[in-house]
């Protein structure tokens, strides 16, 4: 005689619970409400930038047509002349040259010290230094000026001097006029040092983000130290120091009370960096605004329009990299 089993039953099915009418509602409406709220920023800080741009636009108008020179290429600045003549050319010259030899000074260091906080010093060094670079970027600028005008200064003439003696060949370090280190050089050191704590933690941050396991299979493959690094670090985190980079040279372009506590200012473009001289934007605006006329004021607002022209350029060009480089920018890690 056949026995019978009992079958076995499926289990039951638990069916999802129902959103109720009134929790989809909320959502839909919290959703709605921060969607308004994220393009209303963005429209607000759209309509910020156009309408700083229309104001510098409008009064470096009226500067330019009263100029007498060539707004681009005069060298002179003197808006309460009878006529009026002034241009941007030393102040461009300026700007661009500490900017340029602040950022030759400044990313590689910063970008060995972030190395070496992420991947070389042990727990107990790395967290006090790291802290130690945060402080120094909170450091006001008056105070790096006032460091570099007391401290910097004096000490650069045995640097200037040796400078001079072994490098004079390459024309940019042969020093031609005596006088104390209040050059364009002095400044991009100074400069090199304020952006170097900027540059470093943003960096620093960046390489700390490199997936743990593409480290660990490297070193499975028997790299050194200093090829996973390079093979795993560096392209990973390569637009976020290009980020860094960009970031540190906004503040070296604006940089201004560090800046005219330092420089010896004067309207004569020279390629001899060690020579005292030169001026920058925002240099010459923080000196002259409080002496100047109607005309004159306008004609530094027309100078910080190119300012801010020069910056947007810059960050656009640093965009274009970063977009250009996708596939080391981590997203899709």
């Amino acid at each position: 005689m056949a026995s019978t089993t009992p079958t076995d039953s499926p289990p039951p099915t638990r069916t999802p619970p129902v959103a109720t009418k009134k929790s989809t509602s909320t959502g839909r409406a919290g959703d709605k409400i921060f969607l308004a709220l994220s393009r209303g920023s963005g429209i607000l800080l759209l309509v910020i930038m156009a309408s700083i741009a229309g104001f510098l636009a409008y009064r470096s108008a009226i500067a330019i047509s009263a100029d007498e020179g060539n707004f681009l290429t005069t060298f002179d600045w003197d808006p309460a002349g009878d006529p009026p003549v002034f241009g941007i050319a030393v102040l461009l010259f300026g700007t661009v040259v500490s900017s340029v030899i602040a950022m030759v000074i400044a990313v590689p260091i910063a970008v060995g010290i972030a190395l070496f906080i992420s991947h070389y010093a042990p727990r107990r060094l790395a967290a006090p230094l790291a802290y130690v670079v945060d402080l120094l970027a909170a450091v006001p600028s008056i105070i790096y000026g006032i460091w570099g005008a007391l401290f910097l200064v004096p000490y650069l003439e045995g640097l200037n001097l040796w400078l001079d003696e072994f490098f004079a060949w390459t024309y940019l370090f042969e020093k031609t006029e005596v006088g104390v280190a209040r050059s364009l050089f002095t400044v991009g050191i100074l400069l090199a040092i304020m952006i170097l704590p900027i540059v470093t933690s943003v960096s620093r941050e960046v390489f700390l983000q490199v997936p743990r396991m593409n480290e660990e299979a490297a070193l499975a493959l028997g790299a050194t130290r200093w090829e996973v690094i390079r093979m795993s670090v560096l392209p990973f985190g390569r637009s976020g120091v290009i980020s860094a980079s960009m970031l540190g040279l906004g503040r070296a372009l604006g940089e201004t009370m560090a800046v005219a506590t330092v420089l010896s200012p004067s309207f004569v473009i020279s390629f001899h960096l060690l020579n005292p001289g030169g001026g920058t934007f925002a240099q010459n605006i923080a000196a002259k605004f409080d002496e100047a006329n109607e005309l004159g004021r306008d004609a530094l607002i027309a100078s910080g329009l190119v300012l801010f022209i020069l910056t947007l350029l810059v960050n656009g060009a640093a965009r274009l990299v970063i977009a250009r480089r996708k596939e080391y920018s981590g997203a899709n890690a």
